[in-house]
């Protein structure tokens, strides 16, 4: 990827990054490969947990997408779980995504994420670090720093899934101090990966059901057609869709709760996939679109 740089003063007129010379302790200069946009336009940061659940994944992916869809820039750190679903999604949906990372852009962390950082770059987004090129190795405070710029680049900060203590403390306490929105996804008490949403929503942050809600507050002019939930053609269609909506993404689990008899379910498994409702993601687990 080709690297360039922005300093101090293109910060200052450049319309997207321009946000940035609101607060203190930001870098003099970043490091970029790919473009950001011309002017300030609604930018999401979701981020969490690197090992959720199911659950977690397609409510990530749900919302990433549909944001993107509508015109709004996803941020996360290109970090394994929810920041590579909400990047990949974003990308899905045709829009553009930014990749904040804690390290130099010569070598992309983590290495099983080059090819991710590459499409984002290709489709119009930025990989983004104030690491120079050549830098060493990321240690656990340049993860922190990287936080920050994480939540100052966006207008909202989104938790679908995450610990009580972990890296997205970090963000989130940052969008604090940046006077940022923040919003959590609430998640089954009995799940250690819905706490930490679930305690930020003690503490202050919007409660995120539908993506309208983050747009509400942010955009507005975004969120004039309320999203509707997606129906199925036939009886069986339609309940394998409000069984997804639950958390359920496990195929013999759907089938198995429904009662569906096998020939049937796998009828309509297909036809949705088919329509573009569902889509599969491996090992026999199915997200909605």
């Amino acid at each position: 990827m080709k690297i360039g740089k922005i300093n101090r003063q293109s910060i200052a007129i450049s319309g997207f990054a321009s946000v940035l010379n609101r607060y203190e302790a930001m870098p003099s200069e970043l490091y970029i490969a790919g473009k950001l946009p011309n002017e300030r336009i609604p930018a999401v940061a979701i981020v969490g947990s690197r090992k959720p659940t199911p659950y977690g994944e397609d409510l990530a992916y749900r919302f990433a997408y549909d944001l993107a869809k509508r015109g709004v820039v996803i941020i996360s750190g290109l970090a394994y779980g929810i920041d590579a679903i909400a990047h990949r999604a974003a990308l899905d949906a045709g829009g553009i995504t930014i990749a904040i990372v804690p390290q130099g852009l010569h070598r992309i962390y983590p290495r099983g994420h080059t090819a991710l950082a590459e499409q984002i770059v290709k489709q119009g987004g930025a990989v983004i670090s104030e690491m120079p090129p050549g830098s060493e190795s990321p240690h656990r405070h340049h993860f922190l720093a990287r936080n920050r710029l994480i939540s100052a680049l966006a207008d909202a900060v989104l938790v679908p899934e995450a610990m009580q203590k972990s890296g997205t403390s970090s963000t989130v306490g940052h969008a604090f101090d940046q006077s940022k929105e923040v919003f959590a996804i609430p998640g089954p008490v009995t799940s250690l990966l819905s706490v930490g949403p679930n305690r930020l929503l003690q503490t202050g942050a919007h409660i995120a059901i539908e993506p309208n809600d983050i747009l509400n507050v942010i955009a507005p002019h975004l969120a004039a057609g309320q999203s509707t939930l997606p129906l199925g053609d036939t009886p069986q269609e339609t309940a394998i869709i409000k069984l997804l909506q639950t958390g359920v993404t496990n195929g013999d689990e759907l089938q198995q709760t429904l009662g569906m008899p096998a020939h049937e379910f796998l009828q309509a498994l297909t036809m949705l996939e088919i329509n573009g409702v569902i889509r599969p993601v491996g090992g026999n687990y199915w997200h909605l679109r």
